[in-house]
């Protein structure tokens, strides 16, 4: 299976430079993977598609993201908001609590996780969600990859682990309860970086917004 996996768009409603180069740097991007010489299975985009959770701004980010030539996966971040995400973005009726979402192609399994707490940075994986996971991964023994917006492992930048995933323990129990995990993959760092988690490879994307780190900090 090939993947591109993409994060923190950060669309806003503002023209103003900041939010010009966001969505101009999105339409390079988008440009960049429609020319990939040959098929990707699908495009991961691991939260902060909107930059302040507004229903105008999901309309944009609907727009670009429909004029990629793959199919698009997508879960929340913390700078989305969950009622506009699902009405605007991934026009859907109104539900309670996290927006976890499965799909199934290639012969992978592949979880998008919602690991967002309403009007607050840090990430948590709750109960519902992570009995979700639990039982996803459980009721196949395809390849599996987990996605979701925060890291669950320290880059060695204060600002970032401040507002990392809380109680990851919680994520690398469930995760060690299955064999069929193939890697984990997070957004929010603004930078790129790999390393392991529960026993699996784990990647964290750059944002198409503004770098807030250098690479060669958060890592060493």
């Amino acid at each position: 299976m090939i993947l591109a996996h993409i994060s923190d768009l950060h669309i806003g409603q503002e023209r103003n430079d900041g939010g010009a180069r966001a969505l101009r740097r999105a339409r390079e991007t988008v440009d960049r993977l429609n020319r990939i010489d040959g098929e990707v299975d699908a495009v991961l985009v691991t939260g902060d598609l909107a930059d302040h959770g507004l229903p105008e701004e999901y309309a944009t980010v609907r727009e670009l993201l429909a004029t990629l030539r793959f199919p698009v996966l997508v879960c929340p971040g913390n700078h989305d908001d969950r009622t506009a995400y699902l009405a605007e973005l991934l026009q859907e009726p109104h539900e309670d609590g996290p927006v976890n979402r499965v799909h199934r192609l290639a012969g992978y399994t592949i979880a998008m996780c919602d690991s967002s707490i309403p009007r607050r940075d840090e990430g948590f994986l709750d109960d519902d969600t992570l009995t979700w996971l639990d039982k996803v991964l459980a009721e196949t023994e395809d390849p599996a990859l987990v996605c979701f917006h925060h890291p669950p492992v320290e880059l060695r930048v204060p600002f970032i682990d401040g507002i990392m995933l809380q109680e990851p323990g919680r994520l690398a129990d469930v995760l060690h309860g299955h064999d069929n995990v193939r890697a984990v993959l997070c957004g929010h760092a603004h930078t790129g970086a790999t390393t392991t988690f529960a026993g699996a490879p784990w990647w964290w994307r750059p944002a198409w917004s503004p770098l807030w780190c250098s690479p060669s900090r958060a890592m060493t």
